[in-house]
């Protein structure tokens, strides 16, 4: 009893002003119009054709750099998991440190390597011959992404690994099981949580955020996250950022629950993707 009481200022202080009181805010300046209930501003963001091809670019960009993340970070997470943990933690302080750094200096880092003048443009013209012009692409929103994100998806694997029951690894082989048999039937279910909670960790932010789109964007890749802080920052356009607010908490809210489902699901098969 004397451990809930430690959640108190938690659930009735910091919930109250910081979570509740922001949300109906929103809700309020997304439903009403003149102290009066009101549906017209959602009616004009699925109308107005600027606003859902945000969306889409949105959810588009989120699931490549999950995907991609998914295919750099587990090989990185396996080989941090085999490895002596001094030597993992050094190993992991690499990816670590970036995060230190804040978010906008090393978007900013990125447009200057992939500007004209950049490296990405030395080194194509190098090769090449001719500079290529990377920057203001989704290509260029992609990258920065991928790198910003890549260790949320790195360190939740790598923790799954490596309290991964070796036993399991050694019976497989100890039965015949090939490397392949081996990763495909032991190792790689039982990273299904790591994966899930990778996949939650980088999919949620890169669809939700907008500092990269505007920066590496430049007003032709436009993500919904850019599109709500314009339409409150600048517009001073409350209603459409809360409507467009609204629906991606919705969206997030309904990736979250798919994949406790499908993280609920594997645990009731005993950690078993077949």
């Amino acid at each position: 009893m004397k451990r809930v009481r430690l959640s108190y200022p938690y659930i009735f202080v910091w919930m109250p002003i910081f979570i509740v009181a922001p949300m109906l805010f929103v809700l309020y300046y997304a439903t009403f119009r003149n102290g009066s209930f009101t549906l017209d501003y959602v009616k004009q963001v699925f109308t107005t054709s600027n606003y859902l091809p945000a969306l889409w670019t949105s959810i588009w960009i989120a699931l490549v750099t999950t995907a991609v993340c998914l295919i750099l970070g587990y090989p990185v997470a396996y080989i941090l998991s085999t490895m002596k943990k001094r030597t993992a933690a050094l190993v992991s302080l690499l990816f670590i440190m970036p995060m230190w750094m804040n978010m906008l200096l090393r978007t900013f880092a990125w447009k200057i390597v992939l500007d004209k003048g950049g490296v990405f443009a030395s080194i194509t013209e190098f090769l090449t011959g001719q500079p290529s012009q990377i920057l203001y692409t989704p290509a260029a929103v992609l990258i920065a992404t991928i790198y910003d994100f890549l260790p949320f998806m790195i360190l939740p694997l790598y923790t799954t690994l490596m309290k991964m029951d070796k036993s399991h690894v050694e019976a497989a082989r100890d039965l015949g099981a090939t490397g392949v048999q081996t990763f495909t039937k032991v190792i790689l279910p039982l990273s299904v949580p790591g994966i899930i909670s990778g996949i939650t960790m980088v999919f949620v932010p890169a669809m939700s955020t907008f500092a990269v789109s505007r920066m590496l964007g430049g007003g032709k890749v436009k993500m919904i996250g850019e599109v709500i802080e314009r339409k409150i920052m600048e517009q001073n356009d409350p209603a459409i950022g809360s409507t467009l607010s609204i629906l991606l908490i919705i969206l997030v809210l309904i990736s979250m629950a798919i994949m406790n489902k499908v993280d609920k699901e594997n645990s009731s098969t005993g950690g078993t993707l077949w």
